[in-house]
Formats: structure tokens, sequence, C-alpha cells
């Protein structure tokens, strides 16, 4: 595949250049290109084993986090090789936040302890007052559209929540730093399917605020959420496109045979 016939002629939020990824000696992720518009929904789909969820972590260096993962190539955001010397994990990690397929809230801490996690990692000089914290977790957990639901319990367990609202509550968390990107990991995988209606609609109702890029398994729900999907194979980029012409008109026969159900 030509990437750069596939690129979008606007500036992207990530660029995404000869990346591989290894866990040990094995390859994981091969000489993977393509970039991520700005506020739009961005799918990856393949099946299970495929890479998708190691090339997502790669977005925001959690691959890293596992012994013996390594990445080569780069990831671009704000210009910059998230990768470079000098770049802080921590740093990319405030400005491409990332929710896990399993809902994790802090056990031990209480539901707004749980959205204000994140902004104990801010530096010294940017970490909001308890006042202004106050403000950013309401903030973040209306735009997670979970205010109306635990503004009268902010101070009680977070397990306590229903899976689904436990799943909003972490995208809450990742949002009270205002990142520029949200990564998803199979965010509805785990949850019933009104849940997962729940966060299908908060997904629609963000793309206007933040650059989001989703895993999943279900192509139809890719069809509903994405503007542009990635199909992977075998740690392979087989195709990238707009969506409507990747489950219409694929041009590669492999995603055509995948997105048909033919195989996956």
């Amino acid at each position: 595949m030509d990437p750069a016939a596939t690129e979008p002629a606007q500036v992207p939020a990530i660029g995404v250049d000869a990346l591989d990824a290894y866990f040990g000696a094995s390859r994981v992720v091969r000489d993977v290109r393509f970039a991520v518009p700005t506020g739009e929904v961005t799918a990856i789909i393949g099946p299970s084993g495929c890479g998708k969820s190691t090339l997502l972590r790669c977005l925001n260096r959690m691959h890293e986090t596992v012994a013996g993962a390594r990445v080569e190539g780069e990831v671009r955001f704000d210009g910059r090789d998230i990768y470079e010397h000098g770049v802080s994990a921590i740093s990319v990690r405030r400005h491409i936040g990332m929710v896990f397929q399993r809902p994790t809230p802090f056990p031990t801490m209480s539901i707004r302890g749980n959205v204000a996690a994140g902004l104990k990692v801010l530096p010294r000089g940017e970490r909001p007052s308890r006042r202004d914290t106050d403000g950013v977790v309401e903030q973040a957990l209306r735009r997670a559209a979970l205010w109306d639901e635990v503004k009268d319990r902010l101070h009680t367990s977070a397990v306590a929540l229903s899976g689904g609202q436990q799943q909003r509550l972490c995208i809450a968390r990742a949002l009270a730093t205002s990142p520029r990107v949200l990564l998803l990991d199979e965010p509805t995988a785990s949850l019933d399917p009104i849940s997962t209606q729940r966060v299908e609609e908060l997904v629609y109702e963000l793309r206007s605020q933040v650059t989001i890029i989703i895993v999943t398994h279900n192509m139809q729900q890719a069809a509903r959420m994405s503007d542009r999907t990635a199909f992977m194979l075998a740690g392979e980029l087989i195709e990238y496109a707009p969506t409507n012409s990747m489950f219409t008109t694929p041009k590669d026969s492999r995603t055509e045979a995948y997105v048909t159900g033919r195989f996956g």
C-alpha cells in the first residue's frame, strides 16, 4: 500500500512512519505508516492477534512499559517524534490519553479521586488548587456524560459504579488532563448493549473536542463511529481509508474478505 495515497491532506494529529513494535525478538507490528486526522474518529480493526492493540499502545508509549518491549520508527505528535531522546513519556500520556478494554477505576479511591488522579502527575506549577480541581473533576465528568449520575456521591467508592459507569469514569479520568488525542482500546468489549450504546454516543459527542483512535473487534461499531478505518492483519497495516470506502469498496482483497466475514 502506498501511504502517500491515503494520508489526509490536513495536518495530522498523529503521524506514524516506519513503525515496528517488538516483544523481545518477535516483531509484532511491521512497518506501519499512516496519519490520523485532527478532530476525527479513526477505527483500527482486524482479527484477534493482528497487532491492533499493540499499535495503539505505541501511540502514547504504553508499549514500552512491558518488559522486553521496544519500538522502532517514528510517532510524530506536535511535530516531534514522541520516542525522540529527551521526550517525557509522562508528558506524552498527558496529551495522548488512553482508556483500556476493561474498566480500571482505582479501587482505593473515590469517584472524585479517580478523576483527579491524573492531575497529580502534572508539573508542580501546573497542578490546580483543590478548589480548581473540583471544577476540573466536574467538567471531566460532564464531558464523559456521568456528572448527573454521580454528583451526589463523589466521595464514595468508584467500584460501586456499574460497569458502564466505571468505563465512563475512566474516560473522565483521561479527559481531566485535557488531552488532544484519546486512545480507546476495545472500550465496550466487556459492557452490556445499553452501556455500549452510551459509550458510542459519548464518543460521537467528544469527536468535536478531541481526536479519537479506537481499536474495536466489532466492524459494525467501526462503521457506526469512525470517519476513517485502518485494517490490520498479521502485524501489517493492509488498508487505511475513509470508513464508508473501506466497507463498501475496499481496495485490497484481504480487506474485502475480512469486512464481508470470510475470516476473522
